[in-house]
C-alpha cells in the first residue's frame, strides 16, 4: 500500500498489492522444516546484533525468485511463512497463535476477474466500450462468478463522502439504488488546496478508495467507479492496473463487517473527461464544484453495462505470530509487525515475471526479525511480552491485519502499543526520521528521544495528500483504538542530502508494484540499522516501564475508542 520510503516523490509512488492450498492443514499449523533447495539453505552467521549483513541476508532471501513474489494462497506463500518461522524458531521466540501455533489462518476468497470484461457505456454519442487494463480495471468482492449490471445510470458524486461533522454530503437527495456512482480520489479540498476543507492536503480517510467503496455500498448503489489522477491518488495509473490485475484476495463476507458492492473499479482520467464531455460537462468545472459545500450529485446522461466474469476459491492464508513472553505482565504486549506478502507471479507476454517486493515488504520483516534477535538475546528480559506479527494479504486491503484485530492473540486493551515496519529506506542514513502521520500519538514522544539519541529530527512525511497513515496494516489496530507508530528514515541524506534524497526517491517510484523492486548489492542499509535500533529503543522502553500507556494526542479520532477500552479493564 501504501507508503513514504523517504520524502514526497517517493510517498507519492507508495499508495496501494505452483500448488495454491484450499485450506490450511493440521500439519500446515505445526512446526514446518525450512523450505529445501532455497537460499534460506545458505550458511549464514547471525548476530543478536542489528547489523546490515543479517539483514540483506533476509531480504535477499524472502525477495528471491524462488519465493515467486510471495503471493498469498499459493507455493511461495508455503515458503515464506516457513522460512519466517524458521526465523523465530531459532531466535528463540515461542509460537504465538491459537493451540501452541506458529500460525494464524485467514479464511480468504480468490476472486481472478476476466481480463476480456469490458465496460459498455451507452451515452448522447452513442455506445462506447472501454478496455480492461488500458481504460478501466473492475472487480467484485461478493465471492460470485457471474456478476451483471445492466444499463445502470451514472451520476457523479463528487468525492463520494457522507461526512455529518464535516456538513458534508456528496449523496444528498440521490437514492442511488440501480446506478452506478463516478467519483474522485482523495477528499474534499485537495484538487483546490483549500485548507477549510477537511484537513485540506492532508488526506483523511474520507479519501481513501476503500471507504468511498464501502459509502456506496451503504447508500445501496449497483457499482461503483473512481476517477484516478495521479497527484490525487499519489500512484501511476500502472499501479492501479497491476495491482487490480491477477488474483485477488478478501476475507469472507462473515469475518468482514464492512458492506459490500456487487462491483467496483477505476476508470482513466482521460476516459472520466471522455464521459464529461459527451454529457455536455466540463470535468474541471464538475472538480472545482465537488469541492465547495453544498455539492449536489450530478447526472452523467449515459448508462453502463457489462458481465463481469470471476473464477472464484475458497483458500486460506496465514499470519505468522512469534512471542518473547514477558518476565513480569506476559499478559501485556508490544506488537512489531509487517506484511510479508507480494504481488505474486504473473504470467505477461507468455512469460512468467515474478513480483518480488524487496523493499514493499521484504525489508519489513527482515527488519522485525532483527529486531526480534535483539530482543531475546538483551538483558534483562523484557516485562512486558514482545509480539512479532508477520502478516497476509496486505497487498489486497490490509486483510491480515483487519483479521488479527477482530482475531486477537492478546486483548487489545492489553497491547501498549504497535510499531509497524513497511517498505524500509534503503538509500543510506538520515537526519530525518520520518512519522507518518505526524501528530497522531504519545509514541511519538518515545521515538522522540531515540532520534535525539542518534542526533536526527522528527519529521512529518513529505505528501500528506497521499493519506499513507491509512494504507499500512497499522490502521487496523489505529480504528480499534490501539496506538500504533509508522517510522522509517527519511530523505535528508547524510551523504547526498535532499538531493540525494530526491534521486532515491525518484527510482524507487519506478520500481514500486513493478517486476523491479529486487534486492540490490549497492543498497546503503546503514540507515536501515539506524532506523531498527530507534525502533527497538521504542518497543524496549514500553516492554520495560509497565507504568507506560501511551494513547492519542486530544482531538485524534481513534481516542475515544482507546479511552473507552481502557475505562473498561
Amino acid at each position: 500500500m501504501h507508503r513514504p520510503l523517504l520524502i514526497g516523490t517517493l510517498a507519492a509512488a507508495l499508495a496501494l498489492a505452483g500448488c495454491n492450498r484450499d485450506a490450511a492443514s493440521p500439519e500446515a499449523n505445526g512446526p514446518a522444516a525450512p523450505a529445501q533447495g532455497s537460499t534460506a539453505d545458505a550458511a549464514h552467521a547471525f548476530s543478536p546484533e542489528i547489523t546490515a549483513t543479517d539483514f540483506a541476508e533476509l531480504t535477499r532471501t524472502l525477495a528471491s525468485d524462488e519465493f515467486e513474489g510471495r503471493a498469498p494462497g499459493s507455493a511461495g506463500e508455503e515458503k515464506t511463512v516457513e522460512y519466517i518461522r524458521a526465523q523465530y524458531e531459532r531466535i528463540g521466540l515461542q509460537p504465538g497463535g491459537a493451540d501452541g501455533s506458529w500460525y494464524q489462518t485467514v479464511p480468504m476468497i480468490e476472486t481472478t476477474a476476466d481480463t476480456a470484461t469490458t465496460l459498455r457505456i451507452d451515452g448522447p454519442q452513442g455506445e462506447r466500450t472501454l478496455a480492461f487494463g488500458d481504460e478501466m480495471v473492475i472487480g467484485t468482492r461478493t465471492g460470485q462468478a457471474q456478476v451483471s449490471v445492466a444499463d445502470s445510470e451514472l451520476v457523479f458524486v463528487g468525492y463520494g463522502v457522507d461526512a455529518p461533522e464535516q456538513d458534508w454530503n456528496d449523496y444528498a437527495g440521490l437514492d442511488v439504488k440501480g446506478k452506478t456512482v463516478v467519483m474522485l480520489v482523495n477528499d474534499p479540498g485537495f484538487h483546490a488546496k483549500d485548507q477549510s476543507l477537511f484537513e485540506g492536503d492532508r488526506m483523511t480517510y474520507y479519501g481513501r478508495w476503500t471507504y468511498k467503496f464501502e459509502e456506496a455500498a451503504r447508500k445501496g448503489a449497483s457499482a461503483a467507479l473512481i476517477i484516478h489522477d495521479t497527484p490525487g491518488a499519489s500512484y501511476g495509473w500502472d499501479v492501479v492496473k497491476n495491482s487490480w490485475s491477477g488474483a485477488q484476495f478478501d476475507l469472507r463476507a462473515e469475518d468482514d463487517p464492512e458492506p459490500r458492492l456487487p462491483a467496483q473499479g477505476w476508470i482513466t482520467g482521460d476516459v472520466a473527461r471522455e464521459l464529461f464531455t459527451a454529457a455536455g460537462l466540463d470535468l474541471d468545472e464538475q472538480i472545482a464544484a465537488a469541492n465547495r459545500r453544498g455539492f449536489r450529485p450530478v447526472p452523467l446522461k449515459a448508462s453502463v453495462s457489462f458481465d463481469l466474469a470471476s473464477t472464484i476459491a475458497e483458500k486460506s492464508s496465514r499470519n505468522v505470530i512469534g512471542v518473547l513472553p514477558g518476565s513480569e505482565r506476559a499478559d501485556e504486549a508490544v506488537i512489531y509487525m509487517g506484511h510479508w506478502d507480494h504481488l505474486g507471479a504473473h504470467e505477461e507476454n507468455g512469460e512468467k515475471v515474478i513480483y518480488n517486493g524487496a523493499v514493499d515488504n521484504a525489508t519489513g520483516i527482515a527488519g522485525i526479525i532483527e529486531i526480534a534477535e535483539r530482543f531475546a538475546t538483551a538483558q534483562p528480559a523484557p516485562k512486558r511480552s514482545v509480539a512479532f506479527l508477520a502478516v497476509t494479504l496486505e497487498e489486497s486491503g490490509l486483510l491480515g491485519s483487519k483479521y488479527y484485530v477482530a482475531h486477537p492473540s492478546f486483548e487489545l486493551s492489553k497491547i501498549a502499543a504497535v510499531i509497524n515496519l513497511d517498505a524500509m529506506s534503503v538509500a543510506g542514513p538520515s537526519r530525518d526520521f520520518v512519522v507518518t502521520g505526524m501528530g497522531n500519538s504519545e509514541l511519538e514522544d518515545l521515538l522522540k528521544v531515540e532520534a535525539d539519541r542518534q542526533g536526527r529530527v522528527l519529521a512529518a512525511e513529505g505528501n500528506p495528500a497521499g493519506g499513507f497513515y491509512f494504507r499500512s496494516d497499522h490502521f487496523n489496530f489505529a480504528k480499534a483504538g490501539v496506538p500504533a507508530l509508522y517510522a522509517k528514515g527519511g530523505g535528508d541524506l547524510v551523504d547526498g542530502g535532499t538531493a540525494g534524497g530526491e534521486a532515491a526517491a525518484k527510482d524507487y517510484a519506478s520500481r514500486y508494484h513493478q517486476p523491479g523492486d529486487v534486492f540490490r548489492d549497492e543498497w546503503n542499509l546503514e540507515g536501515v540499522v539506524q532506523d531498527l535500533e530507534a525502533l527497538y529503543g521504542v518497543g524496549r522502553a514500553l516492554a520495560d516501564d509497565t507504568t507506560l500507556w501511551p494513547n492519542w494526542y486530544e482531538g485524534n479520532p481513534f481516542k475515544a475508542n482507546r479511552d473507552a477500552m481502557m475505562s473498561a479493564q
